[in-house]
């Protein structure tokens, strides 16, 4: 197929030797609360740490000065294709994506790398490599470094080191009522890669998957000097829904998404379906459907592409009416002509609504 170009005949699959892929390896975000939540940490208090784990933000950004910040940001998975090359940027992009989230611009970044070395050619793992660099090459920062094991799976990813201004940052929790969401990259990653995993996804399909993933949430800089932006997220492994309600929780606000208005990759709508997703999608489900509201309208396919797990996925902005044009403008400047007005915020209990 299209993703075999690097590895010997007799080498395994990339993702065959996964249990999961991209950003669907994420801890269910159910489990995952559960867990810092029994955790012994004892509470610290900084001043200068202005975003630490409080909202489950997108990265820790602490203060140097009242001009500078420092953002901080570390993410890895295992491989959601076959192509060595395609998973290093993939993994590249999706983990400086957070700063980007942050309104921040990277500054440099170091290697995440754990590979089975007996298993993989040798040449394979350093096409991985290769392709995250290119990635931190195109973002304009270097790679500066990194840490590697020998592990039974693959796993590639970065932690990334970004700076921003106190004074634009954006976090997750400051939407304000009356606000517009919008989205800035197409749903259906997760799908995606389910249907390459069943070998169902053709060369047009899986370049649409790689374009997206590969794409960096440049926008996010410029996003965060719109005054009329509030808040700021990425869309990752919790899916639209799931990164919302974090959205409305931290604002203490109602989401309300309009199913019918979200932009979709290429295929994807007639994939879900038939049924083609990932595990991950009912994981996300059992974990905050309690704090949905779905119209019977909406059907299980289209629940299926909300509760979809993104990898590198696309920005989710919270700006006021006045101000959503400039921002669906400066994402299409900047080659984001899928970015679509998906809902908005209002006052009510901590939920999301979908109609």
């Amino acid at each position: 197929m299209n993703d075999t170009t690097s590895q010997q005949p007799s080498a395994p699959r990339l993702t065959s030797l996964s249990h999961g892929g991209g950003c669907g390896c994420k801890i269910a975000p159910g489990l995952l609360a559960q867990l810092i939540s029994q955790s012994a940490l004892p509470k610290q208090f900084f001043p200068d740490l202005l975003v630490g784990n409080e909202t489950a933000d997108d990265a820790a950004v602490y203060r140097i000065n009242d001009e500078q910040a420092i953002v901080a940001t570390t993410d890895f998975f295992m491989p959601i294709v076959d192509d060595p090359y395609d998973f290093g940027r993939i993994a590249a992009a999706n983990a400086l994506s957070d700063i980007y989230a942050m309104g921040g611009t990277p500054l440099m970044a170091l290697a995440i790398v754990g590979m089975p070395i007996n298993v993989l050619p040798h040449a394979t793992i350093a096409r991985v490599l290769e392709g995250g660099e290119s990635i931190c090459r195109e973002a304009g920062i270097p790679l500066a470094g990194g840490h590697s094991i020998d592990s039974v799976e693959p796993i590639y990813g970065l932690v990334g080191i970004g700076i921003v201004n106190p004074k634009h940052m954006k976090r997750n929790a400051d939407a304000q009522a009356g606000d517009l969401l919008v989205l800035g990259k197409p749903l259906g990653v997760g799908i995606l890669s389910a249907a390459l995993k069943k070998n169902l996804l053709d060369d047009n399909g899986y370049r649409a998957m790689v374009a997206t993933t590969t794409q960096l949430n440049r926008p996010g800089a410029a996003l965060s000097q719109i005054a009329g932006v509030h808040a700021l997220t990425d869309v990752t492994g919790f899916g639209l829904l799931g990164h919302t309600l974090e959205l409305a929780r931290g604002a203490g606000l109602t989401a309300r998404l309009d199913s019918r208005a979200l932009p979709l990759l290429p295929t994807v709508q007639a994939f879900a379906e038939q049924g083609v997703i990932t595990g991950a999608s009912a994981r996300n489900w059992a974990a905050y459907g309690e704090h949905m509201a779905i119209a019977s309208s909406v059907s299980e396919a289209t629940r299926a592409l909300l509760t979809d797990p993104q990898t590198s996925g696309g920005l989710l902005v919270s700006c006021t009416p006045e101000t959503v044009q400039q921002v669906l403008d400066l994402f299409a400047a900047q080659g984001f002509g899928d970015a679509a007005i998906v809902g908005r915020m209002e006052a009510g209990t901590a939920q999301v609504v979908v109609e």
